[in-house]
């Protein structure tokens, strides 16, 4: 695994606590502010949730199942942090893969606003394809 922090002044913040959730299936309750928001872009797709409530129970159904990252990258900004990763879990039986970056806006230590890119989930027979054609491209 790649990990990429870039200095952080406290201990356990909130960004911890929601990238402990993701890893853990489990999105914590103390994590988004009452009128937080979700602006998403999925493949296809974007909308947005309001209400720290409304944008737990939409990331509880992403992170549903308990993963690993297999990259991640920290970069604070002036009012939260950037976060990139790669997470792996198994749902199924079925080995899914996401690759995600999250611009947290947080205020008084809970997340305020979470812009998020997602390129998709792909399950195994994708990750094979995609790790042949890395390979590929690689020899090339």
């Amino acid at each position: 695994m790649t990990v990429a922090q870039t200095n952080h002044s406290v201990a356990e913040s909130v960004v911890d606590r929601f990238l402990a959730g993701v890893e853990a299936g489990d999105m914590p309750p103390d994590v988004f502010a009452d009128d937080a928001g979700l602006d998403a872009t999925v493949p296809n797709w974007r909308f947005g949730v309001r209400g720290g409530d409304a944008v737990r129970s939409q990331l509880a159904s992403w992170y549903a199942d308990p993963g690993r990252f297999l990259d991640l990258k920290r970069t604070p900004i002036p009012d939260g942090e950037l976060v990139e990763f790669t997470l792996s879990w198994v749902e199924d039986g079925v080995t899914h893969r996401v690759h995600q970056a999250h611009i947290l806006r947080v205020v008084d230590d809970r997340v305020a606003m979470d812009t998020a890119f997602c390129g998709g989930r792909w399950a195994a027979d994708l990750i094979a394809e995609m790790e042949e054609a890395a390979a590929t491209s690689a020899d090339a």
